[in-house]
């Protein structure tokens, strides 16, 4: 009898023993493996597609339910996929989240408030990023609270405003003027619902009680006949990711720092500085348009009536076909990352007009949004190449449109295909430069590069900033000389 029972001991721990290897072997690291990606990008992934059953859930059982009931799921959804994805770090957010409901509370409407906030807010993301940094791309808890320092400053903001007199305030920001008081349930299904927890997008918190208030529908009393939108926006990130998944192995910016690389024609380098510029965004635009798609099926992409048809595009990131298509580095800035810049222009550009430079505000608005982005100077690299290049941008299509010669060049139908290829070329050629710094990140790595191509991005565009004013006074008649020809 003994014998029998320590052969049946000993098969029971065989058998645990085959179901742990086959665990092992399903579990969440083996499968990233087996895709050719980290742990933490797979559970990212799989955390943005978990949306859409919490979406259906959400449909089906609370839209029209008492807000507290809603408030409470967002939150519990929420700090699940935070605590799937960084484990315990995940008191990170949640005592920002805290803290700054105290803020609210106790300093009120005003701009003390909002001033402790932004320093607040940043100076933890900035903490965060200097303890976790090194010199690659992570997934760790910083990477959501970016995020969710924006919508707490954007918070403190809107509740300012909504002390002031209506009068006083502009048209938008009456829109999102915060006139009641947010309970601290209220803040924290404002920042940890799940369709915008982890990468976006950005949203009000009165457009989110408006979602809770069951506002965001087509279909007053009912749900949102949101679907096929969103199968539409999950369809199309499907795509990207698919395409991101077979050319990325392919397409590396490890290569950048190859000696392979550098041993290449020069023309080679800087051709694959201008596919790799311009694939390397495509992992940004799936994560996207997947959120987006969450967004869309639980109401919360609803943006009224247009031609009587229902508008979905209240949560979009991007404008894909503008995206695609566009040959102006300012026609990129415009479809990509949209709520973010949105953002950034209503809390920070427009409230430094005070300023009296258009210019000075734009340059103070990327610097923030390079150390937003984190501490690696290639941050700042790559948003000082923005500014520069839009500036220059600017100027190139001012003397176009003012100079006779080229703007009736310019109009020649039969050229037209000819200039749109040589326009997408220095369009991705410099933002794939742009690029590399940042996601480089450290100067070692993108000076190397910056290098190997004889830091042709700084050398165009410093160059045609001094040079085109001169080109514009000799080639565009003054006015008094039009006036006499007139």
């Amino acid at each position: 009898m003994a014998s029998a029972a320590e052969g049946d001991v000993g098969s029971a721990v065989e058998l645990v023993g085959v179901l742990r290897s086959a665990f092992q072997e399903l579990s969440l690291n083996k499968l990233a493996t087996s895709l050719g990606a980290s742990e933490q990008a797979l559970r990212l992934i799989i955390s943005i597609f978990l949306g859409y059953p919490f979406a259906l859930f959400y449909r089906h059982y609370l839209f029209y339910k008492d807000s507290y009931l809603i408030h409470l799921f967002h939150t519990f959804t929420g700090l699940s996929i935070a605590y799937f994805n960084f484990g315990t770090q995940l008191y990170h957010s949640l005592l920002c989240v805290v803290l700054q409901f105290l803020i609210l509370r106790l300093m009120g409407r005003t701009i003390t408030a909002v001033l402790t906030t932004f320093c607040f807010q940043m100076a933890y993301l900035l903490a965060g990023y200097y303890y976790t940094a090194t010199g690659n791309y992570d997934i760790k808890w910083t990477m959501p609270h970016c995020v969710l320092t924006l919508k707490l400053i954007g918070l403190a903001v809107d509740y300012f405003d909504g002390g002031k007199v209506q009068n006083s305030l502009s048209s938008e920001q009456q829109k999102y003027a915060i006139r009641g008081v947010p309970s601290l349930l209220e803040v924290a299904g404002f920042s940890y619902f799940y369709g915008a927890f982890l990468v976006g997008p950005q949203f009000s918190m009165n457009h989110y009680m408006k979602l809770v208030q069951g506002q965001l529908t087509d279909i007053p009393g009912k749900i949102p006949n949101s679907t096929l939108p969103a199968l539409k926006r999950l369809s199309l990130g499907l795509v990207y990711l698919v395409v991101y998944t077979l050319l990325s192995p392919h397409i590396t910016e490890d290569y950048l720092l190859t000696e392979d690389y550098e041993n290449h024609a020069f023309w080679f380098r800087c051709m694959y500085v201008l596919v790799w510029g311009k694939f390397v965004l495509y992992k940004y635009v799936t994560c996207w348009l997947v959120t987006e798609g969450v967004c869309i099926l639980t109401g919360l992409g609803f943006n009224g009536f247009e031609g009587g048809k229902a508008k979905w595009d209240a949560c979009a990131n991007m404008k894909v076909w503008l995206f695609e298509t566009t040959p102006r580095f300012t026609g990129t800035i415009a479809s990509f990352n949209i709520n973010t810049n949105a953002w950034v222009s209503r809390y920070l550009y427009k409230r430094l007009k005070f300023l009296g430079n258009k210019e000075l505000s734009q340059g103070l608005s990327l610097l923030f949004l390079a150390l937003w982005h984190g501490l690696h100077s290639g941050y700042l690299v790559c948003f000082q190449m923005e500014f520069l290049i839009v500036i220059v941008e600017r100027q190139a299509a001012r003397l176009i449109r003012e100079s006779p010669a080229l703007s009736n060049l310019a109009s020649i139908r039969v050229l037209q295909p000819f200039f749109y290829l040589v326009q997408q070329t220095i369009h991705w050629l410099f933002m794939g430069y742009s690029m590399t710094a940042f996601c480089l990140f450290t100067w070692d790595k993108w000076l190397k590069v910056y290098k190997s191509i004889y830091f042709l991005g700084h050398v165009v565009f410093l160059s045609l900033l001094f040079i085109l004013p001169y080109i514009h006074k000799a080639m565009v008649p003054r006015k008094e000389k039009l006036k006499k020809t007139e």
